[in-house]
């Protein structure tokens, strides 16, 4: 018999301990960014009791400064000098740290600042998160190049999105168990909500940072590249002559006007249950459907293509989250624990949206940037980000500068109260129930719906998408000779 030739095409080459520590890395990783997203805004209002002006010039200002960060990510990334480690591994090792640190300062704030101090210093703490987050992303990017391997590549994507929604929802754990153990030491404790968040940030920076910088010991590069310095903006022009490209940029920008809904959550959380420590039975059900619907997902993928996928999710969005209004609104109406429970379950369906909205995005980008490099001979792995990210700039700054207005204020929609030391758990109405409940759940199916229209004119796919995976292999594989 003759021998034959493996075809790096066909061949498996990420091992199960790799996969397994870096699933684990991913998912520490994410609990750290996943507990400042679920509760900043909410230390912010009610912990730090700022006004929604504030609030919103806050979330404005982190917005633009975080998108002026990424452009100097995106030229270090595209432009650095690969290392014996690769290319994305050391920047995540080197970053680590200081994540870890900056997560808690993000919910410890010094006695004493007031006015103008305090607004530099949380614009300070929120400028360095931001840096270290765009830099951290890295180990997003790792997925890309374990592998020359099509199908085994977008599997491990598949599970590092999973890992990640999993990881993302931790924390709401972690913070109801602290809210729990301080309740039973320190019973009506004035500051509970404070030391739910700082307790929690500590123990999940702490252990995060560790899991993370263990993980990336682990992992390997196996991926060709040039390492032909470029001009910078050249690759910028590239992406946006790339119609496909057009289609995640449009669509992602449209995707990102959900940051109103999102904002609302852990608000609806405490209005609904009666602590913001209960986000948790919120958070849950969504994150066991995010990782049911990414499973799901991945099944399906071998009868539909991620496109038609995509555009059903975002029909299906508008379904289930029509539901979860309806079956809310009841329950404000005619309070009962049935359909409180009803509820949380329907956070389930709503969940196993989040699965293509969270997965496919990034096979949609790791495709793209194949059909540039066959193009160019240069990976735009930071610059595609930063591109797509001029949308979601733009859509995310508009979001995250109005919800703090549309939910509490003078001239607010939403009319939410907030707590006081003399009533630090004030009875919200039933009108302000149910408009947090509208935000949360139609607004966000709405997005959702409108994030899969620009993929009627997506076609990289099926024999398409194969034969220019197959052409960028062989380039680099000419290129590495």
């Amino acid at each position: 018999m003759s021998n034959q030739v493996k075809n790096p095409l066909q061949e498996n080459h990420v091992k199960t301990k790799e996969m397994v520590f870096y699933l684990a890395a991913i998912f520490f990783y994410t609990m750290m960014t996943g507990i400042v997203g679920s509760y900043r805004q909410a230390y912010l209002v009610n912990v730090l009791r700022m006004g929604e002006n504030e609030v919103s010039f806050y979330n404005a200002f982190l917005s633009i400064a975080g998108f002026v960060m990424s452009f100097v990510y995106a030229l270090i990334i595209d432009n650095r000098k690969i290392g014996k480690r690769g290319k994305f591994i050391p920047i995540v090792n080197k970053v680590a740290i200081p994540l870890g640190i900056v997560t808690v300062l993000l919910f410890y704030t010094p006695s004493g600042l007031s006015g103008t101090i305090l607004m530099i210093y949380l614009l300070t703490i929120g400028m360095l998160h931001g840096a270290t987050t765009s830099f951290g992303n890295a180990i997003n990017l790792v997925s890309y190049v374990l592998t020359p391997n099509n199908k085994e590549r977008d599997k491990i994507i598949s599970f590092r999105s999973i890992s990640s929604a999993v990881g993302n929802s931790a924390p709401l754990v972690v913070v109801l168990v602290i809210a729990a153990i301080i309740d039973a030491v320190s019973p009506n404790n004035p500051q509970k909500e404070y030391l739910q968040y700082i307790f929690g940030a500590s123990l999940i920076s702490v252990v995060g940072t560790i899991i993370t910088l263990v993980g990336m010991r682990f992992m390997k590069e196996r991926m060709a590249y040039s390492e032909e310095k470029k001009n910078p903006l050249v690759g910028i022009i590239d992406i946006l002559k790339n119609k496909y490209a057009w289609v995640i940029i449009i669509s992602e920008t449209l995707k990102n006007f959900r940051g109103i809904a999102n904002y609302m959550g852990v608000f609806l959380a405490a209005a609904l249950l009666g602590g913001t420590d209960k986000f948790l039975l919120f958070g849950l059900p969504t994150g066991i459907g995010t990782a049911v619907g990414m499973l799901v997902i991945n099944s399906l993928l071998k009868k539909f293509n991620a496109k038609q996928l995509y555009i059903a999710s975002g029909i299906y969005s508008i379904i289930a989250n029509t539901i979860a209004f309806a079956i809310g609104y009841t329950y404000f109406k005619y309070p009962s624990s049935v359909l409180q429970i009803i509820f949380i379950a329907c956070l389930f369906l709503i969940g196993l949206q989040f699965g293509a909205s969270n997965l496919l995005p990034s096979m949609f980008q790791a495709d793209v940037l194949e059909v540039i490099e066959l193009k160019t001979s240069k990976r735009l792995d930071a610059t595609l980000p930063f591109v797509i990210g001029i949308g979601t700039m733009i859509s995310g700054t508009v979001a995250t500068a109005l919800s703090p207005k549309i939910l509490y204020g003078e001239n607010s929609i939403i009319q939410y109260i907030q707590p006081t030391e003399a009533n630090p758990d004030p009875e919200q109405s039933l009108n302000t129930k149910i408009m947090m409940l509208f935000f949360y759940t139609i607004f966000h199916g709405l997005m959702m719906f409108l994030a899969g229209v620009p993929f009627f004119f997506y076609k990289l796919t099926g024999k398409t998408k194969e034969d220019i995976h197959n052409q960028v292999i062989a380039k680099r594989e000419a290129m590495s000779k």
